[in-house]
This record gives structure tokens, sequence and C-alpha cells, in this order.
């Protein structure tokens, strides 16, 4: 896949239009994955992946949603395009080329819950645009929340 296909893949994989004034703030996104870590760890992986992958709150809100990693590099839980798990993470790039995926695992590996920048397209202004996602260790998945940063 050419980057700009990849690029267009992870936009709409890490993005939901949101209107500005209900736009989810970057510590929703670190409160939802607080939830989604407490929730795996409880209640075990496949019930968590199936939660996440639902769609539903509270791992689903306003464009917030859920993703994981497992520790082959595949998509196992994507709540807003479930279409792209059993995909490798390695497709996911950001407006400059930066291997997200590759980034996501090992920022996991050095803090808990780290955080990712990176530079994505807004599809709602069509505008690139800083993004944050936090992610952190879950079992043997990484698990995160990605939303854009607030000026």
């Amino acid at each position: 896949m050419r980057v700009c296909g990849s690029l267009l893949l992870t936009g709409l994989m890490f993005t939901t239009p949101a209107f500005a004034a209900d736009a989810p703030t970057p510590a929703d996104a670190k409160a939802m994955l607080v939830k989604a870590v407490a929730f795996y760890k409880e209640h075990g992986r496949k019930a968590a992946l199936d939660a996440f992958n639902k769609n539903q709150p509270p791992f689903s809100d306003r464009g917030l949603y859920v993703f994981c990693i497992g520790p082959d590099k595949t998509l196992v839980a994507d709540g807003e395009f479930r279409s792209f798990i059993g995909q490798s993470a390695d497709i996911l790039k950001d407006a400059s080329g930066k291997k997200l995926g590759q980034s996501f695992l090992d920022a996991a590996q050095k803090e808990s819950p780290a955080e990712v920048h990176y530079q994505f397209l807004d599809p709602a202004t069509q505008l690139i645009k800083p993004k944050v996602a936090f992610v952190e260790r879950a079992g043997d998945d990484v698990c995160g929340v990605g939303t854009y940063e607030q000026k």
C-alpha cells in the first residue's frame, strides 16, 4: 500500500468528525484509556476486545474509541473501524510518514500510559493537525485512544 493510501487508511482509522464545541480533549482520551485498561485487566482479553469493538460507550464517545495492537503487530481492536482488525499495524502512518503502529508499540514499552504525538488529517476541516494518542500495555496487547490536540 502506498504512503498516500496508508495515510488515508490511517486517517479513517484514527479520526471521526466531531463538532468543535463538543470535540473530545486529550484528557477525555486519556480517561477512556484508563477505563479500557482497567476493564481489560478485570474481564480478560476476549471480553475486553469484544467490548472495545462494539463501538458503544464507555469505549466509544464523540469520535474517541479504543484500538489495540496484538503481540504480532496485528490490529486486534478498533471500536470505530472494525474492518481494519486483522491488518498489520505497519500500515499506520501519519502525514509525515511516521510509522504509528511501531511508535505506539515502542512508547508503551517505555512508560504507562505513554503519549505519541503526530500530525494527522482532520476529516472535518481537511487540515493536517497535531494529534496525540495515549497508549498502554494491557496483557500482551498495546491499547490506545487518540484525539486532536487542543490549542
